[in-house]
């Protein structure tokens, strides 16, 4: 619709432009006082007339270049996945597991708790005995991120402490621990 009035506003200008170049041919009357205000008006809309061609070149300039690009774009038609995302994987049991195996986990192993008041804590000193609530000879504890999982009894490898394991918790006594 634009362009419809752009297209008809610069026929008009350039139908006045070339009766005013022939009114500009004819001999003036009166002596060419008003040829001089007339060929400033036709320089006026000389330039007007320039100017709407120029707009409108660059529109229809804008418009091919957007038909070339419409006629280079392609409708993509993808394939829906909602199926297969929802189906089994035959080798889910590994590749569910194997993002979570470079998880950090702490690991530490219980001989024994006890309670003591802030009192009693402060007089203990070097070679006192605090009492667990443990019996010698009952197995350690096993506990991974705070959760036991394991009972054993203290080894010693290499002049270091281990706990070999002698029975782990079964997942119906670690649901039982939660609650």
């Amino acid at each position: 619709m634009a362009n419809e009035d752009q297209d008809a506003l610069a026929a008009e200008w350039a139908a006045s432009l070339g009766a005013d170049d022939d009114e500009q041919d004819a001999p003036a009357g009166d002596g060419g006082a008003s040829a001089e205000g007339e060929s400033s008006d036709d320089a006026l809309a000389a330039e007007w007339a320039a100017a709407l061609a120029s707009d409108e070149q660059a529109e229809v300039k804008k418009e091919k270049e957007q038909a070339v690009l419409a006629a280079q774009a392609k409708v993509m038609d993808f394939k829906d996945l909602t199926d297969e995302a929802k189906a089994p994987r035959q080798d889910s049991g590994r590749r569910e597991l194997d993002f979570i195996l470079d998880i950090p986990l702490d690991v530490s192993a219980e001989l024994g708790r006890t309670r003591l008041l802030i009192n009693e804590l402060l007089q203990l000193g070097q070679g006192s005995v605090v009492e667990l609530n443990k019996l010698a000879g009952e197995p350690l504890e096993v506990y991974v991120n705070g959760k036991m999982v394991a009972r054993g009894e203290a080894v010693v490898i290499n002049e270091k402490f281990g706990v070999r394991l002698t029975d782990i918790i079964s997942p119906i006594e670690r649901v039982k621990q939660l609650g």
